[in-house]
């Protein structure tokens, strides 16, 4: 294990023995990272204000948002699990101590009591801070579509569910045995990248203003919304949406036209009726827009392109646009002798072309499904219990839901990066390997301050696979 240049190496201290220099190398993977991208642990935290009266505040309000952060970090799994793990424990308890000044690791109850009287804004305002400072550091510049455009992936998905109403703003569904199920939804704008980031920019909550209203709040209602902030948080980022059919229309094609960014959106065969009708009869006049690619050495994986470009298209309000569509039809072998078959197509505002059809479906369109794979599936499955109760108070349980999402980027971040694999060139095994090593670092590992806080100095240089 070795890190590139001094004082970063400096850091090892001599009575380490071999488990020691693992527990030092990864929280000194983790602290540097952290510290290289976002500064200070009070610099990442600055959009949030401290609502308690200052004469009674035992831990300052940054301690109790990074312990919520290193609870995901570690994999926990719920919050009485910061008791059980790190409070008790005299390592992490030096630990906190040298990074914040504190006496002890605060209780999983004093954060949710916290958190409570927080505003859910400040706390979401932390991550397109952080994204922003990833842009300016050039960070996503290999992963751009085209060399130009960030991807950004919207699309919904569950957090909690109740038998009964858990708040006034429950989204309500009545299963097939008559029952209410009672549930909270979310819209993700997710940074999506070719090597598998999938990053939360902006949330958007789809719940109930009214409890007793007749129309519920929706994914497209949310999808208005958040564009309308991201638009307005980063007004001259270059960004091209990836979205699902749901969001194929005249209102999303407007707005996006609206903001100057390009869009794939799926297109399925019974959608926008006058736009595939258009398209399979142009192809058959323009023969020539068509393209078949062998993807892979061994030429087993086949596809075949086909491409129209300015489709008219009348929106369901009398408004006219001009699209293209993008089709992909792909053939992969299935067992010694059957074939899988799989068709993709897009509406979009790219002008296509040859050269760029191939590039913006598998560069672009496809990894659409990366918010499910490395972003939902991640955090539901994947140890940081996104469907976890951590709260039951509504403002709290946001700003959780934050803080996980926070944890999830500086894990990424972490896990990519060549610091990690420079530190540990054959792997330590899987995802949970790495967030139980960082806990046992957390828990076993004695530093003297000086040599704790000198895990995060230094000068070096974070580099990611863009294979």
């Amino acid at each position: 294990m070795h890190f590139p240049d001094e004082p970063f190496q400096s850091v090892s201290e001599s009575n380490l023995d071999a488990d020691g220099e693992k527990q030092r190398a990864i929280l000194q993977v983790f602290l540097a990272t952290l510290a290289h991208y976002f500064g200070s642990l009070s610099c990442l935290f600055r959009p949030v204000v401290d609502p308690r009266n200052p004469n009674q505040i035992t831990y300052p309000l940054p301690v109790l948002l990074f312990t919520g952060v290193l609870m995901y970090l570690c994999r926990l799994g719920a919050r009485r699990q910061i008791t059980h793990q790190l409070r008790g424990n005299q390592a992490s308890q030096a630990k906190f101590g040298a990074l914040f000044g504190v006496e002890q690791v605060p209780h999983g109850d004093t954060l949710n009591h916290t958190f409570a009287q927080l505003a859910p804004d400040q706390v979401q305002a932390v991550l397109p801070n952080m994204v922003e400072a990833l842009i300016r550091s050039k960070v996503l510049y290999p992963f751009r579509l085209l060399d130009q455009y960030v991807m950004i992936v919207m699309d919904g998905t569950g957090m909690l569910s109740f038998p009964h109403r858990h708040c006034p703003h429950c989204l309500t569904r009545t299963l097939r045995d008559g029952r209410t199920l009672y549930y909270h939804y979310v819209l993700e704008a997710k940074l999506v990248t070719a090597n598998g980031f999938a990053c939360s920019v902006m949330t958007e909550f789809i719940e109930n203003s009214d409890p007793q209203a007749v129309r519920q709040d929706c994914e497209l209602k949310a999808f208005y919304r958040l564009i309308a902030r991201l638009k307005a948080r980063f007004p001259r980022l270059r960004i091209c949406l990836l979205l699902d059919g749901l969001f194929a229309g005249g209102p999303t094609f407007a707005r996006c036209e609206e903001y100057g960014w390009k869009y794939p959106v799926v297109l399925r065969d019974n959608d926008l009726p006058s736009v595939n009708e258009e398209f399979e009869a142009l192809c058959e006049l323009e023969p020539k827009q068509r393209l078949e690619l062998s993807c892979d050495p061994d030429e087993q994986t086949q596809q075949v392109y086909r491409w129209i470009n300015e489709i008219d298209y009348r929106d369901a309000t009398g408004r006219d646009h001009l699209v293209s569509v993008l089709e992909c039809v792909e053939t992969k072998p299935k067992g010694r002798t059957g074939q899988t078959v799989t068709k993709f197509k897009w509406i979009t505002n790219f002008h296509l072309t040859a050269k760029h059809s191939p590039i913006l479906a598998n560069q672009g369109g496809r990894l659409r499904w990366k918010i499910e794979n490395e972003g939902f599936n991640v955090q539901k499955n994947g140890g940081f219990a996104l469907t976890h109760a951590y709260s039951q108070d509504e403002t709290a349980g946001k700003i959780f839901y934050f803080l996980l999402q926070i944890a999830h980027m500086i894990f990424q971040l972490v896990e990519k990066g060549s610091l990690f694999r420079k530190a540990f060139p054959k792997g330590v095994g899987s995802l949970h390997n790495i967030a139980r090593a960082l806990l046992e670092a957390w828990r076993n590992l004695r530093l003297p301050k000086p040599a704790l806080m000198r895990l995060s100095t230094g000068s070096f240089q974070i580099r990611f696979d863009t294979s």
